[in-house]
C-alpha cells in the first residue's frame, strides 16, 4: 500500500520535505549535533566533502574521514526535532519514493550523537566525556509511539517514584542505546553514563531566572536518585528521543557528551570549544577504526 502524499512529503525535487535531502546524499553512517555550526566544525575533519545542503536548522553534509563516508546533520534542541530527523533519515533508505512503498531489504543505520551537556553528579568533572548507555525521557516523545516493549519499565517507574512525578506531566520513558556502538565510542577517556533528556533547559532543567519551576527540588532528586546500581549522569535534551526512534526503526544509535557544565558544583568549562573539538576529534577516530 503506498504511503500517502500528506504522510510521506516530498518536495519538488523528490527530496524528502524538511532534511531536503536524497536518498544518495546520506551514509550509513550519521553523526547528528544539534547546533547548526558544528557541522562545519566536524567536516573541516573530512579529507573531502561530497554534499552539503541546508535547510531551517538542519544543515547536512556529506564527506569521507580516514576512508569511511560520514553523514553529518544538525537537528536543532529538542526530541521534537529528533521526530522529523529520525523519522525522515529512516525514510531515505527504507522507502522506496518512485512508489511510496516500504522496502523488502531495509537498513540500519549508524546514528551517533555528539552534544554538550551538564553533569548532575558532583564527582563528573567538567571537560569530561560521558557515553550514555541510557537515557530517560521527560518529553513525552515516545508515548505517541507504540513503544512499551523497547522501555525499561521498572527504571521508568523507580524514576517517577523517585522523583514524586507529577501526573500533570508525561510520564519518563527509559530506553537504552546501542551496546556495539556504545563500547565502541567508550575507553578509559570516556564514562559510562545515564542521561535524562529534559523537554527544555531552564525550568525543566531545574533553571531559575525570573520564573520559579513548579518542582524546584527537581534537580536534587535527579541527582540523587538510584535504581539498582544506576545513577542519572548528565541533562540534555535529545538522547532518549534518538534512542527510542532508532530502537523502533531498526537503526543503531549512541549519544556521546562533552560534559560543559556541572550543575552540582555550578562550574561551567573555562574552554568549551577546545573541549568540544576534542571529542570531535576523539568520535571521528573511533568511527574510522
Amino acid at each position: 500500500m503506498p504511503i500517502k502524499p500528506s504522510e510521506l512529503i516530498l518536495n519538488p525535487d523528490g527530496s524528502v520535505y524538511h532534511l531536503n535531502l536524497l536518498p544518495q546524499h546520506i551514509a550509513n553512517t550519521v553523526i547528528t549535533v544539534g547546533d547548526p555550526d558544528r557541522v562545519d566544525l566536524i567536516s573541516s575533519h573530512f579529507e573531502h566533502i561530497e554534499f552539503k545542503i541546508k535547510k531551517r536548522e538542519f544543515h547536512t553534509q556529506t564527506g569521507v574521514y580516514k576512508g569511511k563516508r560520514i553523514t553529518v546533520i544538525s537537528t536543532g534542541i529538542g526530541t521534537d526535532n529528533i521526530d522529523i530527523v529520525l523519522n525522515e533519515l529512516d525514510a531515505l533508505v527504507n522507502i522506496d519514493f518512485s512508489t511510496r512503498q516500504v522496502k523488502k531489504q531495509l537498513t540500519s543505520l549508524q546514528i551517533i550523537r555528539i552534544g554538550t551537556s551538564g553533569s548532575c553528579q558532583k564527582n563528573i568533572a567538567i571537560n569530561s566525556f560521558v557515553v550514555n548507555d541510557l537515557a530517560v525521557g521527560f518529553d513525552g516523545l515516545l508515548h505517541f509511539y507504540d513503544s512499551k516493549h523497547i522501555q525499561n519499565l521498572d527504571l521508568s517507574k523507580a524514576i517517577a517514584l523517585h522523583t514524586n512525578w507529577s501526573q500533570d506531566k508525561a510520564m519518563p520513558y527509559v530506553v537504552s542505546s546501542d551496546y556495539v556502538l556504545l563500547n565502541k565510542l567508550h575507553s578509559n577517556q570516556t564514562i559510562k553514563g545515564f542521561a535524562a533528556t529534559n523537554i527544555g533547559f531552564y525550568g525543566p532543567q531545574g533553571r531559575v531566572l525570573r520564573l520559579a519551576p513548579k518542582d524546584k527540588e527537581l534537580l536534587n532528586k535527579l541527582s540523587s536518585f538510584t535504581f539498582q546500581k544506576t545513577t542519572i549522569t548528565n541533562l540534555e535534551m535529545e538522547t532518549a528521543g534518538m534512542y527510542g526512534l532508532s530502537k523502533l526503526l531498526g537503526h543503531k544509535a549512541v549519544s556521546i557528551n562533552a560534559i560543559l557544565a556541572n550543575r552540582v558544583t555550578n562550574e561551567f568549562s573555562e574552554f568549551p570549544k577546545q573541549t568540544l573539538q576534542q571529542l570531535i576529534i576523539y568520535t571521528l577516530n573511533k568511527l574510522a577504526l
